[in-house]
């Protein structure tokens, strides 16, 4: 680590030191999230976002949660009833054990994971997301979304992922930091566009449908701190599935997406206020 505040050396392969700048100084959407979900890798001025982000929305953590929990549900499924052995996770935030790659090896030790981001405090985690199974394989890329020919393009997709067989992309808590300008239809739709029949798409994303005022709040909140920031209605979000075959519920409040045990009883929707759906492409 260096001795300069605010920077840390890491490498995203064995052989290539990137010198990455956390900017400490400025709040950032992933460490806030991993504030939300109790972890440790923030700095002071994302946990003082946070909890002016809390005192608008107290249940910011439960959202966190519950967003968490079903995407482990979608990767599960996808890994054992679909039988999807390819993951690209775009967007894929702090490591927080149990990652993608370790919930679709557990059921499928010969799955490949590609993870990509270009937030700098991921890179230096990026690490801990290059471990797997002795017979499956993870990659890290640093990429950002609305590049996606770059992202298709990369070596380590290309050396991870046969794109001539289904692929499952994860785009899980990331296209609401994607205005309008930015397109999140298009960038999906040209995702999609690149990937063969039977490939599935996770896509999960905050909602102001449940407590409008409280979001249009919250919202400015984190635009108020330079993080552009969108929360969009169920008709809004099931544009992002247009032309995909919707797997059962469809589109959900993520703790009604096939929920398990470990769903606490009680949730209400504006609670959780974050909606979450698989998509099949046909």
């Amino acid at each position: 680590m260096s001795d300069v505040p605010g920077w840390d050396w890491t490498s995203s392969t064995e052989d290539a030191a990137v010198r990455v700048d956390l900017q400490p100084d400025r709040p950032h959407s992933a460490r806030m999230y991993d504030y939300y979900l109790g972890g440790k890798d923030n700095f002071p001025a994302d946990r003082e976002a946070a909890q002016q982000a809390l005192a608008e929305f107290p249940h910011g953590r439960t959202t966190a949660g519950q967003n968490r929990a079903f995407m482990h549900r979608a990767i599960r499924y996808l890994a054992g009833e679909v039988g999807i052995r390819q993951f690209l996770d775009i967007g894929t935030g702090i490591p927080t054990s149990p990652n993608l790659h370790e919930v679709a090896q557990q059921i499928a030790p010969d799955a490949r994971v590609v993870y990509a981001d270009n937030d700098p405090i991921v890179l230096v985690h990026a690490r801990a997301l290059l471990t797997g199974t002795p017979t499956g394989r993870t990659a890290y890329l640093d990429a950002d979304l609305r590049d996606v020919e770059a992202i298709l393009a990369s070596a380590e997709l290309r050396e991870t992922i046969d794109l001539t067989q289904p692929v499952a992309v994860s785009l899980v808590a990331i296209l609401h930091f994607f205005p309008d300008a930015d397109d999140p239809y298009g960038v999906v739709q040209r995702l999609l566009d690149a990937l063969p029949s039977g490939s599935h798409v996770v896509i999960s994303h905050v909602t102001g449908d449940y407590a409008p005022e409280t979001w249009t709040r919250l919202i400015e909140t984190y635009r108020g701190r330079g993080i552009p920031a969108q929360a969009r209605s169920h008709g809004e979000i099931a544009r992002l599935f247009e032309g995909l075959d919707l797997v059962e519920p469809g589109i959900q409040v993520a703790h009604r997406w096939r929920p398990d045990a470990a769903v606490p009883a009680g949730l209400t929707d504006a609670e959780v206020s974050v909606y979450g759906g698989v998509g099949r492409k046909k």
